[in-house]
């Protein structure tokens, strides 16, 4: 098998398990959505469920793509055909938050210009009266309403870059030097270091999610800043929120190469799983470079 040029696997059932759940999941979601009475029609229950059944395919896909590996049925093609694919993986990914930076970018240096007068128009029929400022935290129904009557609160301020943002970069920046020293070590077959930094990587990508959580909480109890606060509030949780989603993610994927370095597995030549899990980490870091100087500092 390692010798044929193309490898062909057997037919597999993990591909229908995922599409189930990830109906189940955006059907549930769209369900426990509010009506037009304001009242759902359903619960969060179907989505959970189709969670759980996408992370039973998850678990159950790559351990059998792992079996398959250390079995040796995998040539150089199919390690090519990964790489590829763990590319143009991480290509879609960088466009999908350069769309979110996008949107801070036009919010930022096009609209609230716009709306300060740079185009007299957009001015005089959308926010009469609006003068420039960032971060914006306000919107054209709190600049004419009194607070009591406003749908959303105003949010009191922002989230200061040099508390825990800046604690969290540096912890994400010595985590991109811990996976490179693990790789070294695999390379050198040293199990015991590669173990060793592997941990100390993971450790670090949950105490930045766990960090990450404890400063929601003081924007949400203490500051008011929510996703309804302005275009700066969306904009922060939705480029924030995501990226702390591909911690955990990518967290949990090097949790993964963790176990598999104990058990053994990985050599010198063949261990491309690995790489895949550091090249996803090495990009979680670039983006909250980003993050962090153009969301928290500037």
């Amino acid at each position: 098998m390692a010798e044929q040029k193309y490898y062909l696997p057997q037919p597999s059932h993990w591909p229908l398990v995922g599409s189930v759940g990830l109906f189940t999941t955006t059907f549930g979601f769209a369900m426990a959505l509010p009506s037009k009475s304001g009242d759902p029609i359903g619960s969060l229950a179907m989505m959970y469920i189709g969670m759980a059944i996408l992370a039973y395919m998850l678990f159950g896909w790559f351990s059998t793509v792992i079996r398959e590996s250390e079995s040796g049925k995998y040539n150089a093609q199919v390690d090519m055909s990964f790489r590829m694919g763990m590319m143009w993986f991480i290509f879609s990914e960088v466009m999908f938050f350069a769309a979110f930076f996008g949107a801070l970018f036009y919010a930022r240096q096009l609209s609230v210009p716009w709306l300060a007068g740079a185009d007299p128009g957009t001015n005089e029929l959308l926010w009469k009266g609006f003068e420039k400022s960032w971060p914006l935290l306000s919107t054209p129904e709190m600049a004419v309403k009194p607070e009591a009557e406003l749908t959303f609160a105003k949010a009191k301020d922002v989230i200061g870059a040099w508390g825990v943002p800046f604690y969290n970069t540096l912890i994400l920046l010595t985590s991109g030097v811990t996976v490179t020293f693990a790789h070294w070590a695999l390379k050198k077959q040293n199990r015991s270091a590669l173990i060793f930094w592997l941990l100390a990587t993971v450790v670090l990508g949950f105490l930045f999610v766990t960090l990450q959580a404890g400063e929601y909480g003081e924007a949400y109890k203490h500051l008011n800043l929510k996703l309804s606060s302005g275009i700066y509030g969306t904009t922060f949780f939705m480029l924030t929120g995501f990226h702390g989603l591909h911690v955990t993610i990518g967290a949990t994927m090097l949790l993964i190469m963790l176990f598999r370095a104990i058990k053994g597995h990985f050599t010198p030549e063949h261990h491309f799983a690995f790489e895949a899990a550091a090249w996803y980490w090495h990009f979680v870091d670039v983006v909250w470079l980003g993050l962090f100087i153009f969301v928290y500092w500037l």
